[in-house]
């Protein structure tokens, strides 16, 4: 008996051509697709010129739980089971976890065809800082809720991505500006790779006047990491400790400013180490 696997494949944004080559041969190949829309698979596939031969099932939020026992007896009697999303990587804000965890604890072969994800493609245009980055899934719909959520962002450091429905961008970038400061930079990314794609960059200001007009599609945001805060006495304490260490103090100031960019200049840091040794 051939050994059942589940496989997790990456569907295009908006682009068929985006898919993958491994993509269009497992919706061809597999014993099943569980999909998160069984009508957009379908779209899909013809649009990969692509016959689905496998049985098609549906597997979104609502009926996951329900639908995993069965899907993972399928795979332990030897079948290939892949899940598809409406678009993106499965699993991100969409279907598909509890999947991959009950197959884990059966043992049973687990494999990603990669490829499209929203929160790495708006990452990639934002022209914000990609070197760390944090996904928060979708912003709470209550004002109660959402303005807590972005309470706990406000010393963020690491770039943040997150989904928002167009009905609640301006609301949620209003409240952002609440919450973070009207000059905090974000990118708004507006139909990734379909024909209207649209990415505005700016302040959470400035993006509040835009949305206030109203706002259509998929929506991504990128929101800039805070820039750290520290006052005089943390740095001369953290350039002591440095020092105590061995380190020159000029070379001590250094690595503290670089430790948190923007704080203090490296002469004003410098000046306060000598004046507290005295």
């Amino acid at each position: 008996m051939a050994e059942g696997r589940l496989l997790l494949g990456a569907t295009p944004l908006g682009q068929p051509a985006d898919a993958s080559p491994r993509l269009a041969a497992a919706l061809g190949t597999a014993d099943m697709v569980a999909a998160e829309d069984t009508r957009r698979v379908r779209t899909l596939a013809k649009a990969l010129e692509v016959q689905i031969t496998g049985k098609v099932v549906s597997l979104f939020d609502a009926n996951e739980a329900a639908r995993v026992p069965a899907l993972v007896a399928d795979i332990e009697a030897g079948a290939t089971v892949l899940v598809v999303s409406d678009a993106g990587m499965p699993l991100i804000s969409d279907p598909g976890y509890r999947l991959v965890v009950a197959c884990a604890e059966a043992g049973l072969p687990v494999s990603c065809l990669p490829g499209p994800s929203a929160v790495t493609t708006a990452l990639a245009v934002s022209g914000l800082a990609s070197d760390r980055f944090c996904f928060e899934g979708f912003a709470p719909r209550k004002a109660a809720a959402r303005r807590a959520w972005l309470a706990t962002l406000a010393e963020e450091r690491r770039t943040c991505v997150f989904f928002e429905s167009p009905r609640r961008l301006a609301e949620c970038l209003r409240d952002a500006v609440d919450e973070l400061g009207a000059d905090r930079r974000a990118v708004v990314c507006r139909e990734l790779t379909k024909t209207h794609e649209e990415v505005l960059r700016g302040t959470l200001a400035e993006l509040v006047g835009w949305a206030a007009e109203g706002v259509l599609g998929e929506i991504t945001v990128v929101l800039a990491g805070a820039t750290p805060r520290a006052d005089l006495p943390a740095l001369v304490a953290e350039v002591d400790r440095l020092t105590g260490d061995g380190m020159r103090v000029k070379d001590a100031c250094a690595q503290a400013i670089a430790n948190l960019p923007g704080a203090v200049s490296r002469r004003e840091l410098y000046d306060a180490v000598l004046r507290s040794r005295h």
